[in-house]
Formats: C-alpha cells, sequence, structure tokens
C-alpha cells in the first residue's frame, strides 16, 4: 500500500495476491474488537445466559420431567437434579449433572465483533436478534449435553435407570456432538452473513475482483 492509501498492484512473479483494502480493514476491527468481546460474554455470561436457561427449564419440564427434577443456574453453569440415584454402595440420593454454558455460547462474542467491526447502520437490532435467534441452540447444546452424562458416560449402571434404547443413546450422542461442536460455532456465523449480505458482497465482488486481476498479471 502506497502513501495515499492505494492497494499494490499484483505481482507477476508468483507472489500472494494482496488483500483488499476494505476487507483488511473489517478483519483488523474484528481482531480489535474479540478481546473486549470475549471479556464481557465472560463476565456478563450469568445474565447472558439466563433466557437460554429458562428454555432448558421449559423442556426439562415439558419433556424431561420423569429424568430432571428441576433446573439449577450458579454463575454460567446450569445444574440438573434428576431423579436418578447413585449406583455406588455407600452414596445416596439423587444424581446431579452440572453444565458449563461457555461450551455452547462461545459464538457470541464472535458474532458481536463481526457485527460491530462491519459498522452497519442497524447494529443493535440485528445483536438483539442475533442474540434471541441462538438461544433455543444453546438450549439444544445444555440438554444434550445433560443426556451424554446420564445415558451414555454415566455408566451402565446409572444409564440402565434412564430406559434409553441403543438408537436413542445413538441419537443423544449425535445431538451432542452437534451441539457442541457445529451449532455453537456455525450458527452466529451463517446467521452473521446473513443480516450483512449487503456488506458481504462488496468485499466479495472486491476480492475476486482483484484475484483476477493478480491471475492475469502472472500470466504475461
Amino acid at each position: 500500500m502506497d502513501a495515499g492509501g492505494s492497494v499494490e498492484a499484483p505481482r507477476a512473479d508468483g507472489g500472494a495476491a494482496p488483500v483488499p483494502a476494505g476487507l483488511r480493514a473489517f478483519v483488523l476491527r474484528t481482531l480489535a474488537l474479540l478481546v473486549p468481546a470475549f471479556a464481557v460474554w465472560y463476565f456478563a455470561a450469568p445474565i447472558l445466559v439466563a433466557p437460554a436457561v429458562l428454555l432448558v427449564r421449559l423442556v426439562a419440564a415439558l419433556g424431561l420431567g420423569n429424568l430432571v427434577q428441576s433446573v439449577e443456574q450458579s454463575a454460567s453453569g446450569v445444574t440438573f437434579v434428576t431423579t436418578l440415584r447413585a449406583a455406588s454402595p455407600g452414596i445416596a440420593g439423587a444424581v446431579t449433572v452440572d453444565v458449563n454454558t461457555l461450551l455452547y455460547t462461545f459464538g457470541w462474542p464472535l458474532f458481536a465483533a463481526l457485527t460491530i467491526a462491519a459498522r452497519a447502520s442497524h447494529r443493535r437490532r440485528h445483536l438483539a436478534i442475533g442474540y434471541a435467534v441462538t438461544l433455543p441452540f444453546v438450549a439444544w447444546g445444555v440438554i444434550a449435553d445433560l443426556l451424554k452424562n446420564v445415558a451414555i458416560t454415566s455408566g451402565p449402571a446409572l444409564a440402565a435407570q434412564t430406559g434409553f434404547a441403543a438408537w436413542q443413546r445413538e441419537a443423544i450422542a449425535f445431538a451432542y456432538q452437534f451441539g457442541s461442536l457445529i451449532l455453537p460455532a456455525v450458527v452466529p456465523a451463517v446467521l452473521w452473513v446473513a443480516m450483512h449480505a449487503a456488506f458481504v458482497a462488496p468485499l466479495r465482488r472486491e476480492k475476486q475482483g482483484r484475484a483476477l486481476l493478480f491471475r492475469d498479471a502472472s500470466d504475461t
């Protein structure tokens, strides 16, 4: 880039194509916003995850009443008090399962950083919509984590009390993998792209145009 801020012309010596100036500025803004976004997400998690915990309580009451007695929130963690009984000798009482909601909400600060970095005129509305849309997916991950713990990783003695069949345990394993590895990162990213199509399109055209220019210069 020269003193006037323009992007250097493509080199014909096989070097990498230059990154478009608009895309580079956007990436730098996003990187600068990630640290404060993650800090806010971490320290405000007890408040931010509260609506998701309400959804979890609703699902537990409507669909898991024979398995879950109560759902309690402590900071960013959720504790399920189950109807299951400890299978170890000398240990009595109901089995509890702790789930860390941060495992299923780490896409929030990334979505926030991308949204603010895009400098859209309606970024507050986009942040609110993105937050609301992702809440059910957070609840999915938390519920799947509970079911994975009681039906798969708790051992055969405790798993037998759940009454789940083999195919149901396989479905729980898939739901857990999908809810922990795919949804937390992919849903916010896809949602951001869908909400910022007008912002992304010019960056894509700029990058494609410079790639073509670079290829033509390399061929000459």
